[in-house]
């Protein structure tokens, strides 16, 4: 039999290897969230036609995530996103090249910019508060107070400065 300070150490451990192991199962680990890739939506890949030159597709759907010395006339688009309380997202488009101009291009089901950005919502902001006021608080704001009234008049008073003069003063 154990003495009565072992006894309560062992007991002591226990306890807290059972409190840690109830509570890894409340808490889960923090996981970063990826963002890899362009993203590409309806409305850009319309804006891509045969014959636009390199420089233009850059410009429409900015640099390939990648490209290809052995492929030199194939730009792949490549977008992940993994956020946590979303689902995960993987697109692809490829455009290639005939003689520095667009030939073609390959895409599959791409959302529409408004698709995007409702997907990768996550909730995360919260409820956001109307900005107008209702009725009732508009009644319960407090009157404004009559200003006197001003006259032509009266002139603004400020600051009272007295510079020397830069002339030079005649003996």
């Amino acid at each position: 039999m154990l003495s009565s300070p072992i006894r309560h150490l062992a007991v002591c451990a226990a306890a807290v290897a059972l409190t840690s192991l109830a509570a890894c199962s409340y808490l889960t680990p923090y996981r970063i969230e990826i963002v890899q890739g362009n993203v590409v939506t309806q409305e850009m890949i319309a804006q891509i036609q045969p014959g636009l030159g390199r420089l233009q597709v850059r410009d429409i759907l900015g640099s390939p995530l990648l490209t290809d010395i052995f492929h030199a006339d194939r730009w792949d688009y490549v977008f992940t996103i993994r956020r946590r309380g979303t689902e995960y997202q993987q697109r692809r488009v490829t455009i290639f090249f005939k003689n520095d101009k667009v030939d073609h291009f390959e895409a599959g089901e791409l959302p529409s910019e408004r698709e995007f950005v409702a997907s990768i919502d996550s909730g995360k902001v919260g409820k956001v508060p109307p900005l107008e006021l209702t009725p009732e608080q508009i009644k319960a704001l407090p009157a404004p107070k009559a200003e006197a009234p001003t006259t032509a008049t009266t002139a603004p008073v400020g600051a009272v400065r007295e510079y020397p003069t830069l002339e030079p003063i005649a003996p």
